[in-house]
């Protein structure tokens, strides 16, 4: 697509849609093999989702993104998420993603490491994906973000509130939300703690649905 206004919005998201789809596929993929081999997969579940027509807009007026170049500069309007048990998955899940070569890797953010101030935690990466249409291939930004399931739980929980206070929080919530954080954190430092007794005992319980 040329760099102008999006006229025909189905049309300019489909293709957003299709490499969503696709991506989805290939790392459910991932997980099967894993657990074909009954070896620990790293990957619990993915989502995935195409921004809406009208939250691209917002964010363009918020971030004072040109309209004609959407598809540069919003590097999320394809999204996944990669969820997790253990925060040593993340690392595994990075490490697989970079060993692909069906897309390229852009941008690497690790916020797991280095948290934002906020207290989230998360791992990003933004990869250019070619998507097959009928008259051409076309490549497509896609932002995964890979985190555990108690990150998960926090950042969905921060996202609600910051959209209701458009990040303007109460002093006193603010605290509560990096302590919040920091609960979250120490969780899963437990969770990778006893790891491996955990999976043994997941590994016992599939054996025993079999």
């Amino acid at each position: 697509m040329e760099n102008k206004e999006v006229e025909n919005w189905d049309s300019f998201l489909a293709p957003y849609e299709q490499a969503v789809d696709e991506l989805k596929v290939k790392l459910k993929g991932i997980r099967k093999q894993y657990r074909d081999e009954n070896a620990h997969a790293p990957i619990e579940f993915i989502t995935g989702r195409v921004k809406t027509k009208e939250s691209i807009l917002e964010k363009a007026e918020v971030r004072d993104i040109d309209l004609t170049r959407l598809e540069q500069d919003v590097q999320d309007i394809a999204g996944l998420r990669i969820m997790c048990q253990f925060v040593e998955d993340i690392h595994e899940v990075v490490r697989l993603l970079r060993a692909r070569k069906d897309f390229k890797i852009i941008i690497e953010r690790d916020y797991v490491t280095h948290k934002k101030e906020s207290g989230y935690r998360s791992y990003h990466m933004v990869i250019e994906y070619p998507v097959q249409r009928i008259f051409e291939e076309k490549k497509i930004l896609v932002e995964i973000q890979i985190r555990t399931l108690a990150m998960n739980f926090w950042a969905t929980i921060e996202h609600s509130l910051n959209y209701k206070y458009r990040g303007e929080y109460p002093e006193e919530l603010h605290d509560r939300l990096i302590r919040a954080a920091e609960a979250a954190f120490q969780l899963d430092e437990e969770m990778s703690e006893i790891r491996e007794e955990i999976k043994d005992a997941q590994r016992y319980f599939s054996d025993k649905k079999e």
